[in-house]
């Protein structure tokens, strides 16, 4: 079927098929929805060598895969492929031992010449992230999925890491509990930061110092979560609450528990962050977790979305999204005059 005869069918102007299957902003999602509803429905394609000829595009989005966080990065491209999977656009992995590096900044460099991608999606930016400064004099399309607070227009999108962590803690504080641990994600990485402060500022607030010692930050790994955990309850004052950074994080919270006898709930309150893994809920947790939840499949199915409307045409300095986070309490956490401290 050629597109005059698909846009005979849906009552639409070529024109206006064309648009809304290549995403152009001016285009509204109703329509757009519908379109793509009935290319699926009518077996429909564009022509992609016609379409990459018209448009200069080669039809692929990079994004670079780091050794860490390697679940994260499955869910967010599981959404980016739902988004895409009509678009006939193609997703580029490029995997890289250190992210974030020198040999990342090349390898900008390298897909910026070759041109072999359309655009970029940029993981996990930092304050000052050289990374985007790179990619704006390069004239790279690209997209962050974080935030910076670095001086280079950039399109973003993120969740509300410092409010999502303020609620959690000031929900323990409000549980009675002073003694909170927390276990973040990497330091230096701007969402890590982000929740630092969260973290802080509600401890702060109820004029509960800060202590150094309940505060620790490394990849999301079960592994790590339980020698963190572990160090902090062998302390002669032991924490009576963690805030966890991922749903890997506290599987080794529930586990340094157990290993001292200590019963999640009761003993020790735990909160962690659920990015939404089909293979690991909070509902299915023993005892269930009470989490801050954003899913991280949601994030990547947007992510491409926004992509494809920069391709379109949209001014990058007009995409800066930031998701508000929930709370979803369960049993998990307890007040403090149950607990044995």
């Amino acid at each position: 079927m050629k597109l005059k005869e698909f846009a005979k069918q849906l009552g639409l102007s070529p024109t206006t098929v064309s648009r809304a299957l290549s995403g152009y902003p001016e285009v509204s999602e109703v329509t757009r929805a519908r379109v793509v509803q009935e290319a699926v429905r009518l077996g429909y394609r564009p022509n992609v060598n016609a379409v990459r000829l018209k448009t200069g595009r080669v039809g692929a989005i990079g994004v670079v895969m780091g050794r860490a966080g390697e679940f994260h990065f499955a869910e967010f491209m599981a959404g980016m492929a739902e988004r895409l999977i009509t678009e006939d656009t193609d997703i580029l992995v490029i995997p890289m031992a250190n992210p974030e590096s020198d040999d990342e900044m090349q390898l900008y460099r390298r897909l910026a010449q070759s041109q072999r991608v359309d655009a970029i999606i940029m993981h996990s930016p930092r304050p000052n992230d050289q990374r985007i400064a790179l990619l704006h004099e390069l004239g790279m399309p690209f997209l962050v999925h974080g935030r910076s607070d670095i001086d280079v227009p950039h399109p973003w999108l993120d969740i509300d890491n410092e409010g999502a962590v303020r609620r959690a803690t000031s929900h323990l504080i409000d549980l009675g509990h002073t003694r909170i641990a927390m276990i973040n994600g990497r330091e230096g990485a701007t969402y890590a930061l982000h929740r630092d402060i969260g973290y802080r500022s509600a401890l702060q607030s109820h004029g509960i110092e800060v202590d150094p010692q309940l505060i620790a930050n490394g990849n999301f790994t079960d592994e790590l979560g339980f020698r963190f955990a572990r160090s902090f309850l062998e302390q002669p004052k032991r924490p009576t609450a963690f805030v966890a950074g991922s749903m890997m994080t506290a599987l080794g919270i529930y586990r340094a528990a157990r290993s001292l006898g200590l019963q999640i709930g009761s003993d020790v309150s735990v909160i962690a962050h659920d990015d939404v893994f089909p293979y690991l809920t909070a509902d299915n947790m023993v005892p269930s977790l009470s989490a801050t939840r954003s899913s991280m499949r949601a994030a990547g199915t947007r992510c491409a979305d926004l992509v494809l409307q920069l391709l379109a045409g949209r001014s990058p300095t007009e995409i800066h999204e930031l998701w508000p986070v929930e709370l979803i309490l369960r049993e998990s956490t307890g007040p403090v005059r149950a607990l044995q401290t």
